[in-house]
């Protein structure tokens, strides 16, 4: 599918200007959305009821307050909030560049692409270069939908990043948790750091992770279409509580366990044996030591539903 830009804008690089297009880098239209309905399963359409006497507002007749007070509000008029609001400007204009890594990933919004316009390719790609080398990104101010914005600009493989960022007060910080910071001796550290070392990988590889809550989603929604009754997944040991045990035996638990799973020989289709049919015939009357119901057990599992007769 062709990507379709939303907007044309200039960066605005010393003096030179560098025309650009911009495109959404992220997919919003990617997850499973549902619809409210009716109980005879039409749409419902919603509605603005006022706290005071209970009837249907209709939307041209709101205003819009701002509550300086408990129920004491200021109101403005769409023109003059439309007069508060920044001027939109399809110039970028470039204020300062930062060490890319300087910039904290937890101030990061909405992610774009931006490509070079007509006329745009030999700019766009010396500011690319530049700041590869540089090993900096770009710090700029963006005028769109009648905010100013702060984006960062930062050089990407086969192009160029358009990253918003969030403002100061939009961030909270982690001092305002007052985590306590409890000492941890060196033996479980350099555990700790073994662990690390056996499932570290050399970089993020997004497509190794799937969205396994939209998998189940989507394969319900399928079940549905079919006609199948759904059931209910069994909670995982995961979600059943935790228990309190010893850091130590954790840490070295989780080492064995990764060792043993590395050390493990892959099995593949060809290595396994097919098990041959086997005649059963399961006496109940006859009391059994549990041992040997384990291990009968265990050959009525892989017997063919038609071969198993139940003598009561």
């Amino acid at each position: 599918m062709t990507a379709r830009s939303i907007a044309s804008l200039t960066l605005s690089f010393g003096l030179v200007s560098i025309p650009v297009k911009l495109y959404s880098a992220t997919d919003n239209a990617a997850g499973v959305g549902f619809n409210l309905l009716t109980p005879e399963g039409g749409r419902v359409k919603q509605q603005y009821i006022s706290e005071a006497t209970g009837e249907v507002v209709a939307r041209a007749d709101m205003k819009k307050g701002y509550e300086f007070e408990k129920g004491q509000f200021v109101v403005f008029a769409p023109d003059e909030l439309k007069a508060l609001e920044e001027g939109a400007s399809h110039v970028v204009e470039i204020v300062s560049f930062v060490p890319e890594k300087s910039v904290d990933p937890l101030y990061y919004d909405k992610a774009y692409f931006i490509a070079p316009d007509k006329r745009g390719g030999k700019p766009y790609s010396l500011l690319q270069r530049a700041m590869r080398e540089s090993e900096r990104c770009a710090l700029a101010k963006w005028s769109y939908k009648g905010k100013t914005r702060i984006v960062q600009i930062r050089p990407a493989e086969e192009g160029m990043v358009f990253q918003q960022l969030l403002f100061a007060d939009e961030v909270r910080a982690l001092s305002d948790l007052n985590i306590e910071q409890v000492t941890v001796s060196d033996s479980e550290l350099k555990l700790a750091l073994q662990i690390i070392d056996q499932v570290s990988e050399d970089a993020y590889d997004p497509a190794a992770y799937e969205d396994e809550e939209k998998k189940r989603i989507l394969e319900a929604i399928d079940r549905k279409i079919a006609g199948k009754q759904i059931v209910s997944p069994a909670a995982s040991a995961e979600e059943s509580g935790g228990q309190v045990i010893d850091l130590m035996e954790a840490l070295r638990a989780s080492l064995s366990a990764n060792k043993a799973k590395r050390a493990a020989p892959a099995k593949t289709p060809a290595t396994k044996k097919a098990a041959a049919p086997v005649d059963v015939e399961v006496l109940a009357t006859k009391p059994r030591r549990p041992a040997k119901r384990a291990a009968l057990k265990a050959e009525v599992k892989e017997v063919p539903p038609a071969k198993v007769r139940v003598r009561k």
